[in-house]
């Protein structure tokens, strides 16, 4: 064995202060998380199963950034884990739950409770619009067994046609006093959905994480060889998928980025990695970004079990000397304790 070379971490460097002629509140942390998604906030939660679930997701995404959901639970949980954030706000909902006339004040609850909602539209067998059941309408009922259309409160409703805009959606719901307002088409089959927490929030989370439809980003984790789970995140909506795995250096991350890019239209972060090669390896395969870091987190044994790694701040280098030119983003996973870490990995 011989040393290749001097290797940097986080400890080992500063950054040298230098003339500026900007203001703090005048910098822009806007970033690329992978070629077609950017983070206002460039703040990753890991895919661990102690760190990200869709609360966690959630959070993150108010805040600019975004979470990976772990892949340590069966694919339908996972999945259902995805739907629940990007659930849970919207500009404007394109694909709201609903339910039918048919169903129990049971079931319409249980739908709320599921998906921690405080109202439904109520549709035929059309999808045509019957009228909405809310928290209110269930307020004082003691018998849950009841038919949701004895119950919720009936067309016709306040709504609004396909094309309207949020702020004009906020104008109507502020009009009507309602909190609701349901987007329905010259049939009057369901569209969309507006509600007043959405409104509020945008206002509340400026610097929100969010999607073309006004939904809160998501990622989530995958491992070698599991399509199966990566098609199933793909129609649950996620933004992202990332390659996980301890060695992103193998055949089967290569073998498995290869078949994702072919078959689903989705952006996949690959890792993790510490050196040129395996960028360029992952980078040939179709990696929309590239994850850094062999062994550097504060809880990681990698090191020390198998002897393997790169000091974190050399690795980050030589990794982005590649990325940057082939225009990949590079994500810096694990060793960073400070704040100060956060500029110096930037």
């Amino acid at each position: 064995m011989r040393i290749k070379k001097r290797a940097l971490t986080f400890e080992d460097v500063l950054l040298v202060p230098q003339h500026s002629i900007v203001l703090p509140k005048e910098v822009s942390i806007k970033s690329q998380l992978t070629k077609r998604v950017s983070l206002n906030t460039p703040m990753v939660s890991a895919a661990m199963d102690t760190v990200t679930e869709y609360k966690a997701a959630i959070a993150m995404a108010h805040l600019g950034g975004i979470g990976i959901i772990h892949k340590n639970m069966d694919i339908e949980t996972q999945a259902k884990q995805i739907t629940k954030v990007k659930k849970s706000e919207s500009g404007i909902i394109i694909d709201p739950i609903f339910i039918g006339p048919d169903k129990t004040v049971a079931d319409a609850d249980a739908l709320m409770g599921e998906y921690k909602i405080s109202g439904v539209p109520v549709v035929d067998d059309e999808l045509k619009l019957l009228g909405i059941i809310t928290n209110r309408d269930m307020r004082f009922i003691t018998d849950m067994r009841l038919m949701i259309s004895d119950v919720m409160t009936k067309a016709p409703l306040v709504t609004a046609k396909v094309g309207i805009t949020l702020d004009e959606a906020a104008k109507v719901l502020q009009e009507h006093k309602v909190e609701k307002l349901p987007i329905v088409d010259d049939n009057n089959v369901l569209q969309g959905l507006v509600t007043i927490k959405d409104i509020e929030k945008r206002e509340k989370f400026p610097n929100a994480n969010k999607d073309e439809h006004g939904r809160l980003r998501v990622g989530a984790a995958i491992g070698v060889g599991q399509l199966d789970r990566a098609t199933a995140l793909v129609e649950a909506g996620v933004d992202v998928i990332v390659l996980d795995s301890a060695h992103g250096h193998s055949q089967g991350i290569i073998d498995t980025l290869k078949l994702i890019k072919k078959t689903l239209d989705v952006d996949v972060i690959a890792g993790n990695i510490a050196s040129a090669a395996a960028a360029q390896d992952l980078i040939d395969a179709g990696a929309d970004a590239v994850k850094v870091g062999i062994g550097p987190g504060s809880i990681c044994t990698t090191r020390i079990v198998a002897g393997v790694g790169v000091p974190q701040i050399s690795a980050i280098d030589e990794v982005a000397e590649v990325a940057n030119k082939a225009g990949v983003p590079v994500v810096a996973d694990g060793g960073i304790k400070y704040s100060g870490d956060v500029a110096k990995a930037l």
